[in-house]
């Protein structure tokens, strides 16, 4: 186990690009396919695939972040040719077999996405292929290979199916909760078994002691390194901490990214106000949190995913 963290940490060390691995069901709209496959079975859905396999897919939740992440590679990311210095990377991640996805495969070619590589699992999860292909984050709207995947170390997320369409501006727009994402869930523990006066003593107790990372630390450095190479006006990212919390817990958090050295354009302490206004008015692309309640709050508002990891995510 030590060996297999240690490799996976040096491979994302030293990696020069972005990886963002992705399910065929984030990415498009399957649901009349997934409705076939859970109503009448796997040959039916076979047979589905096989003859709309010249359908184009409409965009799922997650096609428009996609398409973002992979404009960040310049004026030759809508060719469908490699680059040697590509900045980002997207790997489709399927359960799909290589016979059915070739409808995906189609409608890749047909909405002019640069996406190279896949694997197709026949009805496994892809999750394992996560360390192989070295990526930095998993997105699938199967809750079950999203929990295998955090498991296992990896930052992962369930795309929420009803959620809202991206924003149209230009800019990829990324959203974070903090405690059982960004950060670990310690914080998180002591709130729900005492309350929140027990939260803050705890939290104003250790100000000056950096929070544990969470699943998505590696993540959110990985875009931090990647904002590093335009300068802050000129960033074509922009990211944000929502947060339930507010003074006086916001100062652990503060001191724990500036002990981390990494950067967050907008910080916003709520307070436990509702935080789906507020990601409008960011404009997230995506947001990232471990609640339930939150992330479908969030989705009437912005294309939300829930990092099911954390005290909240226990049975």
């Amino acid at each position: 186990m030590l060996l297999r963290l240690f490799s996976r940490e040096y491979i994302l060390k030293n990696k020069n690009k972005l990886i963002i691995a992705i399910s065929s069901r984030a990415l498009f709209n399957l649901e009349e396919g997934h409705d076939i496959y859970m109503k009448q079975g796997v040959e039916a859905y076979c047979q589905y695939q096989r003859e709309h396999e010249d359908d184009l897919l409409e965009p799922g939740v997650a096609f428009s972040l996609v398409k973002k992440l992979l404009s960040l590679n310049g004026e030759s990311s809508n060719d469908i040719t490699r680059s040697a210095d590509e900045k980002v990377e997207v790997i489709l991640l399927s359960k799909n077999s290589a016979d059915t996805g070739l409808r995906i495969f189609n409608s890749i070619k047909k909405h002019n996405l640069p996406i190279f590589r896949a694997a197709f699992a026949s009805g496994e999860s892809p999750y394992r292929y996560i360390e192989p292909f070295s990526a930095d984050l998993f997105l699938s709207a199967e809750q079950n290979d999203v929990r295998e995947a955090l498991d296992m170390g990896y930052a992962a997320a369930a795309i929420l199916p009803e959620a809202s369409r991206s924003n149209d501006s230009g800019q990829l727009r990324i959203a974070f909760d903090g405690d059982a994402v960004i950060f670990s869930d310690e914080a998180e523990r002591i709130y729900k078994k005492g309350g929140l006066a027990a939260f803050d003593a705890a939290e104003q107790a250790a100000a000056n002691e950096p929070l544990p990372g969470g699943p998505f630390k590696e993540f959110l450095k990985s875009l931090h390194q990647l904002q590093a190479e335009f300068t802050a006006d000129e960033s074509p990212i922009r990211t944000a901490l929502v947060t339930a919390r507010g003074a006086p817990a916001h100062e652990r958090v503060i001191r724990t990214l500036r002990a981390w050295n990494i950067r967050i354009d907008e910080a916003i302490f709520l307070g436990g106000k509702s935080k789906g206004e507020f990601l409008k008015a960011f404009g997230a692309d995506i947001f990232f949190d471990d609640q339930t309640g939150h992330c479908e709050s969030a989705a009437e508002h912005v294309p939300s995913a829930q990092v099911l990891s954390g005290v909240s995510n226990q049975n």
